[in-house]
């Protein structure tokens, strides 16, 4: 999700829950986010393609977690918020899928365009909460969901130690669990496989820097992948764009980081 110039109002906040984008998108093939994401054109609208369904024009759409999609706008600017799923209630979260889905594409769109001028206006805050995103986009914080506390550990260790590549045996271990007893805790408690989670978790990784000039083979290792090509495939599939047009499009783009999420 590339950017470019701070003067231009293009920014994005990531924190562990939740990124809050405002920039070029660049030209992106079919691309699986494992977020929640509700997106709509700066300006005009936006050709959005979902396997199985015809391309339709829209000024903003729904998508959820894991939905193979893509999208071409009419404007080279987007707005878009992403929420990590297994970081809210399903009811609520299906309350806003729901709720979200039945306005009218028109008022979506200048709900996040609304959203999109006041943060910039404020300058979003360096450790801007979960709920204080909720709150500032959506108009009330999302109830978050229970999750056990060992797997909030776990969800902890693959958001902060991407690099360290743990495998499900490591995370097992970590909360004194089996590998078979933990997969599938793992799944009951956040509704996504762990495999699924890790690969989606050390992608996201590379938002944080993406308006950096940086070697993308140290990038890569630094962040878990053995190699530039699983980096660069991962990336891939998760984004629709290659990393160097990622980076190549976001150098000057304003990063702003939420707070941390709480574990346990």
């Amino acid at each position: 999700m590339p950017g470019s110039q701070p003067g231009a109002g293009r920014f994005m906040l990531v924190g562990p829950e939740r990124v809050f984008y405002a920039g070029l998108l660049g030209r992106p093939k079919k691309r699986t986010l494992g977020a929640f994401i509700v997106f709509a054109g700066m300006e005009g609208r936006l050709r959005l393609s979902v396997a199985g369904k015809p391309d339709r024009m829209v000024e903003a759409a729904v998508m959820p977690a894991y939905c193979e999609h893509s999208i071409e706008p009419e404007h080279p600017s987007v707005v878009g918020v992403l929420v990590e799923p297994e970081s809210v209630d399903p009811a609520a979260l299906a309350r806003l899928t729901a709720a979200l889905g039945a306005m009218e594409e028109a008022a979506l769109a200048r709900t996040l365009r609304d959203a999109c001028a006041r943060l910039r206006a404020q300058r979003p805050t360096q450790g801007m909460t979960s709920a204080a995103f909720d709150t500032a986009v959506f108009g009330a914080p999302l109830q978050p969901r229970a999750v056990d506390p060992r797997i909030l550990r776990v969800l902890a260790a693959l958001g902060d130690r991407p690099g360290e590549g743990l495998t499900a045996a490591d995370c097992a271990g970590l909360v004194n669990l089996s590998v078979s007893r933990f997969l599938h805790l793992f799944k009951q408690e956040t509704g996504i496989a762990f495999r699924a989670c890790r690969a989606w978790k050390r992608a996201r990784h590379l938002l944080n820097f993406a308006n950096e000039t940086i070697n993308m083979a140290h990038l890569a290792l630094d962040i878990g992948y053995p190699d530039s090509t699983h980096f660069s495939h991962s990336i891939r599939r998760f984004y629709g764009l290659k990393p160097r047009a990622i980076f190549s499009g976001s150098r000057e783009l304003e990063i702003f980081r939420g707070a941390p999420a709480l574990s346990a």
